[in-house]
């Protein structure tokens, strides 16, 4: 790829049909994290439900690290989060035979503790069941009956299930560094899991971008790994027929693309075909991943978001949905509108 560039990635519904801002506001952006478990009540680990406005993941963490005297290891949390806007999400504090410290000198105008409860597990990465979204798109300009064909499309169809911008850095530079670390250069643990993710994530952003240009991301395909909804289990579609098709249309199952590393690709026909012909075309991600020791993986490519709902004001557009743990409400925003650079 060019240095520190991302490419345009293919449109599923003819591309933004109006202009707008998001994130002007903090309350334009709002998300609430809901974990796939119920907190015991009693463990090693102090669990936080934070509420915070204008600061990301990470710095959270870090400050929960000092004012508990812990190490930053010790902080867990299951997903990272945009500091651009309000979101609620949990963090884990490994405290233990240690009482609980007294949280609230923390609390600041952008930061508060809504709620304190221990776990006898850390808070791990992926763990959640998905996030809840409130968002407001201002100075809304554009075609309105677009807009709503496109929002009906995504309610019943979904949206291609890309890896948000953000996952790649400024202007995709964790590409660039993904690059560097695979050719030797030696980084910070944290900055090659970073990498590591930024680089998988970009090829299966092109594999799907390819079956999205194609207009194939809906369909299933000779050798589709297609996965449940909902579900983890997933089964090779040898000989597509009606039925897998009317269950695609359906949304009971979605077709997957590769999260590359080590092992066998269970896709076979023109699915590998294709596979195989985005891994030829990047051969310095694909066989640093390999290297790395990241297993082959598989992801949806689409995604259908639950309960979406929308509003219109007199100069805005609000819509409210849930997103599965590891989807980007970016990625249903880019269908609908353009905003500034």
């Amino acid at each position: 790829m060019p240095e520190s560039t991302l490419p345009e990635w293919p449109y599923a519904y003819g591309g933004p049909s109006g202009s707008g801002n998001i994130k002007a506001e903090p309350e334009d952006f709002v998300v609430e994290e809901s974990l796939s478990f119920e907190p015991e009540g009693s463990g090693e680990h102090v669990f936080l439900y934070i509420e915070k406005i204008g600061e990301n993941t990470e710095y959270v963490a870090r400050l929960l690290a000092r004012h508990a005297g812990v190490r930053q290891r010790d902080i867990g949390y299951a997903g990272l989060k945009d500091r651009h806007g309000r979101t609620r999400q949990w963090f884990s504090v490994w405290l233990p035979g240690q009482a609980d410290p007294d949280w609230s000198p923390l609390e600041t105008g952008n930061l508060k503790i809504l709620q304190s409860i221990r776990h006898p597990r850390k808070l791990k990465r992926g763990v959640l069941s998905g996030n809840r979204f409130s968002l407001r798109i201002r100075n809304r300009q554009g075609d309105r009956d677009i807009t709503e064909q496109q929002l009906r499309q995504i309610q019943t169809l979904g949206f291609p299930n890309y890896f948000g911008e953000q996952r790649f850095g400024h202007q995709g530079r964790n590409i660039d560094k993904a690059l560097a670390m695979f050719a030797g250069v030696r980084v910070k643990p944290e900055q090659r899991s970073l990498y590591l993710s930024a680089a998988r994530s970009y090829l299966f952003n092109l594999m799907l971008a390819e079956r999205v240009k194609q207009q194939i991301w809906l369909r299933v395909l000779a050798g589709d790994v297609c996965k449940l909804q909902g579900s983890n289990s997933q089964f090779v579609a040898e000989t597509p027929d009606q039925t897998l098709q009317q269950r695609m249309a359906s949304g009971d199952i979605s077709a997957t693309a590769a999260l590359w590393g080590k092992g066998l690709n269970p896709a076979g026909g023109e699915v590998a075909l294709l596979e195989n012909t985005v891994i030829a075309g990047q051969p310095a991600l694909a066989e640093g991943l390999s290297k790395a020791g990241l297993e082959l993986d598989r992801r949806a490519l689409r995604v259908i978001p639950e309960n979406l709902s929308w509003q219109w004001t007199d100069d805005s557009l609000l819509l409210d949905f849930n997103l599965p743990a590891g989807s980007y409400a970016t990625a249903l925003l880019r269908e609908l509108v353009q905003t500034p650079a």
